[in-house]
């Protein structure tokens, strides 16, 4: 494999404390990069955060299957709006092996991973799907080298143990967003390309133009705690956190807003989950959580148990006795429609108002 450095970006940023009021932002710009700190009650916190650059039109996007493999023709939509925006792409030998469950053997899986990360002609990193097989693959990765070539990779589900792990071994911003084999809708569209794009306000005509503030806000969403939370973002899907739990790669949300989301699982699994995240300590020094949709997580005649709570009396139970600002319904992971969400970010969740915003830049520009 070939190899290259290059230099980093990193971003002192102080973590906000809740309560906490008056921000002052100091910016210091230069060719490598941008440092970034946050004045809070006279005290910074430094925190290391390393973005990718955003994509342009000539970025190149490599497509992989580091977990489960995907049928013909399941990525040509992904490919499609990839191209219409001006990216060229190269898609993986592994995708469509199907070994098993998996999309190819471990080694093959990790291999190429690691190829993609080491190019320097590979900008983006997109996982063609979830499935199952990122946990199998983590400790070949080479961390190290990933920190040397820091750019976009974006996944959900099964993917999450990807994300957290490079996250929390390189301080690189990862991204919880549609695979290839997404439906790229309008909503999800602009979102990905609002996160990870350069703004097509930024010419050479308007250089010092800057990036869009992302916000969500829908007063559909179900406010199970109120009040206002800021810190940097953390999350996916609950499965694989829990199951990462006690390893290398298991996640850390002291001061994060923790951004949580299922898909087909019983109230009564979800109570588990949650209970277990209680139990580990990683709910009660976060500073928010967001709750996407868990998609079909209904109680059934399936599960045996002949009376179930709800889905939203089990996460009215587990989170609001917390007392921390929290919400429900937010669109990401097993949805049509997504947000694309930047792991180590800073975000803003005011769950009085119902509004959820990424405040912080997650590329570079």
């Amino acid at each position: 494999m070939n190899t290259f450095r290059r230099k980093l970006l990193g971003l002192t940023i102080g973590t906000l404390v809740a309560g906490k009021q008056g921000v002052q932002a100091m910016v210091n710009s230069g060719k490598e990069g941008k440092e970034i700190s946050l004045e809070i009650d006279s005290k910074i916190v430094p925190r290391q955060l390393i973005l990718p650059p955003a994509l342009k039109k000539g970025s190149v996007v490599a497509i992989t299957a580091p977990a489960s493999g995907i049928n013909s023709g399941e990525i040509q939509e992904g490919i499609d709006v990839l191209k219409a925006n001006g990216c060229e792409v190269v898609v993986g030998k592994a995708i469509y092996k199907n070994y098993g469950y998996l999309s190819a053997p471990d080694q093959e899986r990790a291999a190429e991973l690691m190829e993609f990360f080491e190019r320097p002609d590979i900008n983006c990193i997109l996982c063609a799907r979830g499935g199952y097989g990122v946990m199998r693959i983590l400790p070949m990765l080479d961390f190290s080298a990933i920190k040397k070539n820091p750019k976009i990779i974006i996944g959900y589900s099964d993917i999450t143990a990807l994300l957290i792990a490079i996250y929390n071994q390189t301080k690189i911003a990862t991204f919880h967003g549609p695979v290839a084999s997404s439906t790229f809708d309008s909503f999800t569209l602009d979102n990905f390309i609002k996160t990870l794009f350069v703004p097509k306000s930024i010419n050479e005509q308007n250089p010092n133009a800057t990036l869009p503030q992302i916000t969500f806000s829908d007063s559909k969403l179900v406010t199970l705690s109120e009040g206002i939370a800021r810190g940097h973002l953390v999350g996916g899907n609950l499965s694989m956190i829990v199951s990462t739990l006690g390893t290398p790669y298991e996640i850390e949300t002291k001061g994060a807003i923790l951004f949580l989301e299922e898909v087909s699982e019983e109230p009564y699994k979800i109570d588990r989950m949650l209970t277990q995240l209680w139990l580990a300590g990683k709910l009660k020094h976060c500073a928010g959580i967001a709750l996407g949709h868990f998609k079909n997580c209904e109680a059934t005649s399936k599960s045996g148990l002949d009376i179930s709570f709800t889905l939203q009396q089990v996460l009215e139970a587990r989170i609001q006795s917390l007392g921390i600002p929290a919400v429900y319904g937010l669109p990401f992971g097993h949805v049509k429609s997504k947000m694309t969400l930047p792991i180590g970010v800073q975000a803003e969740l005011n769950a009085t108002e119902k509004t959820f915003t990424i405040i912080e830049h997650s590329v570079i520009v």
